[in-house]
């Protein structure tokens, strides 16, 4: 009976997948390029758009990751990027804004400086990322595109997109990645401020070592610092960052912003003959995406999707362009007012323009409908809607709970195991309350006594410079399925502050694939001091035995400072745990319901049921999985 039971639990279904031959273009870069959830903030990276510029059998594969530098960008993006790179793709390759860290210095070498010399405090302190232009820089850089020729791939380097710092009418040197009017050196004596170079002199520049980099190695070269130079500079500096920008700084996109640099690399890499006959410059009406997959959700929900209007030499000059959408679809130019048609006026043969849809899926199954855009020269763009509506039953429920308020431990309901709290370059700083005129949610009840999980990072000092996340700086929760099971995740919630000052700003994330990829559930910079921010995600998440969910918290800090804490509470991972093969796990509630025989999952007798999953084979010798 062991080995039948054993070989029971053993069985698994085998999927072979064939080789689509489809063509690839791989973006590897840092949060100017990254993706971003369009329901969770209003910056985009231009990688999400690029391959709105290729032709049809080419698709886009965006690897870009917040917070990286070049060695992150070989370390991590590239292992992951490189196991899906065939022959014929190619690889665009663009760091530089997280190079700049420690002043030019190399991270790794500036830590190995302070542990050389005993200061561990100063080595804790330490950001590693960071590398010299004009060597750790391009090592880092070129180690990346000799990986990619190897596996018969077209590597292109492309100079980092500028910073819209203007000095009058011009983007000024640092913003142009050139820290040759401030930088430092790191001596045998430590680090040392550096003589201010002239302006010929490249020795600190980023965008001229990767030029120079791409001469070497005999690749494409696209210089973006230049290009985005002189868009920012075709606005005006009030102008660029209102029209461009995302309101947060100025070194990240919105939508328009985004798009226009997507579009200005595929221009200058066509007019290179890179890819000249795969890219494609539209100079009509287009919409992105051009079609209307809302994806899954469950039954009830609400789901909104971004689309952006683009046109570039339209004709007329000057028009009217209608958006209008058939019966269950609502569009919006602003998420706050909603209507079943919109309209929206354009100038000088050119339009971007974002707006949105909604759609409620109130029945099973899959919704269809339309959204069709009209100009007024009488040409017009449908674009096809789909949704699936979610309906999640016939399981066990699973509720995972850390309450934060004494400790890291947490409640479990349910077949599954919990991946306990852990800390990445940061620790537990103290438990209590924000402070005393701390504000929760009102539909909470909870009063500013609540006590909270209070973090703080490594060494205690926030850096002056960061602006987005520290991939070496996080707190982690997860879960994964019991034996024999599979686990549906519907929803994951918790609360978050900064605490000591509103300069705390963190990203939230979840992952099934330990972070390779990642999907945003919560984004904000610049926190209300004390002001408790209730997080809430509504995923379609399905984790087979062995897979992982991890939830993440990425902090950093607006500007120097000591002491600032992020403060955490009330963490829960909800789902619904189903049988992972063809028989169904039933919820057991007393043990006048067990069966003849009983076996838990390594397949030994036990007497009678034990809390969790158990093996149990039936009068009629039917086997169940069963949850106690």
């Amino acid at each position: 009976m062991k080995t039948k039971i054993i070989a029971f639990l053993s069985m698994a279904l085998m999927v072979c997948m064939a080789a689509t031959g489809a063509k690839k273009v791989h973006t590897l870069g840092d949060s100017t390029m990254a993706p971003y959830d369009e329901s969770a903030t209003v910056t985009r990276g231009w990688g999400m758009y690029f391959g709105n510029f290729l032709t049809n059998g080419w698709t886009s594969i965006n690897y870009a990751k917040g917070g990286r530098d070049s060695r992150g960008g070989y370390t991590e993006l590239w292992q992951t990027a490189k196991k899906n790179v065939e022959a014929g793709d190619y690889v665009i390759i663009t760091f530089g804004h997280n190079d700049e860290k420690n002043s030019g210095m190399d991270g790794y070498a500036l830590y190995d400086y302070y542990v050389s010399i005993g200061d561990q405090t100063a080595a804790a302190a330490v950001d590693k990322r960071g590398t010299v232009p004009s060597t750790t820089y391009k090592e880092w850089l070129g180690k990346m595109v000799d990986e990619a020729k190897a596996l018969g791939a077209t590597p292109i380097i492309c100079s980092p997109v500028c910073r819209s710092y203007f000095t009058g009418s011009k983007i000024r040197r640092n913003g142009r990645h050139d820290l040759g009017d401030d930088y430092k050196v790191l001596t045998a004596e430590g680090p040392k401020a550096g003589t201010k170079l002239a302006a010929d002199d490249h020795t600190m520049n980023y965008a001229y070592h990767s030029e120079q980099l791409a001469k070497e190695k005999g690749v494409a070269f696209i210089d973006l610092t230049t290009a985005t130079a002189e868009l920012y500079e075709s606005y005006g500096d009030t102008k660029c960052h209102e029209y461009l920008f995302d309101g947060e700084g100025s070194t990240h996109f919105n939508t328009t912003g985004a798009l226009l640099v997507a579009r200005e690399c595929a221009r200058l890499m066509k007019a290179q003959g890179v890819m000249a006959d795969d890219i494609i410059l539209p100079t009509d009406l287009t919409v992105t995406p051009a079609t209307g997959d809302f994806g899954e959700a469950y039954k009830g929900q609400t789901l909104t999707k971004e689309f952006t209007l683009n046109g570039f030499g339209l004709s007329p000059e000057q028009g009217t362009v209608t958006i209008s959408a058939t019966e269950g679809i609502t569009l919006s130019t602003n998420k706050m007012e909603w209507s079943n048609a919109l309209t929206t006026d354009y100038a000088a043969s050119t339009l971007v323009r974002t707006f949105y849809a909604q759609v409620k899926l109130t029945d099973n199954g899959t919704f269809n409908g339309t959204i069709t855009v009209s100009v007024s020269n009488g040409s017009s763009v449908e674009i096809p809607v789909t949704a699936k509506a979610v309906v999640l039953e016939g399981g066990v429920e699973v509720n995972a709970y850390w309450r934060l308020e004494k400790d890291d431990s947490y409640e479990l309901t349910g077949p599954a195991t919990v991946i306990a709290q852990s800390h990445q370059g940061m620790y537990v700083q103290r438990y209590s309350n924000p402070s005393a005129n701390t504000t929760w949610p009102e539909w909470t009840g909870y009063e500013a006594s609540r006590k909270t999980q209070r973090n703080l990072l490594t060494g205690d000092a926030w850096p002056a410079d960061e602006i987005d996340d520290n991939p070496d700086r996080y707190i982690q929760w997860g879960i994964k399925p019991a034996a024999g099971t599979e686990l549906k995740i519907d929803a994951i919630s918790l609360f978050a502050c900064g605490c000591g000052g509103n300069g705390m700003c963190c990203h939230i994330y979840y992952s099934t694939d330990n972070f390779e990829t990642r999907t945003t559930i919560f984004e904000m910079k610049k926190m209300p001091a004390n002001n408790m921010q209730y997080v809430e995600s509504k995923p379609v998440v399905s984790l087979s035995e062995g897979q992982e969910l991890l939830v993440r918290v990425y902090p950093w800090y607006n500007g120097a400072a000591t002491g600032k804490t992020i403060c955490l509470s009330d963490l829960t991972i909800h789902g619904m745990a189903v049988d992972a093969g063809t028989t169904a796990v039933q919820s057991v509630a007393t043990r006048s319901q067990q069966a003849q025989q009983c076996y838990d999952l390594q397949g030994r007798r036990q007497p009678s049921f034990r809390p969790g999953l158990n093996i149990v084979r039936t009068s009629d010798g039917t086997i169940k999985k069963v949850v106690y």
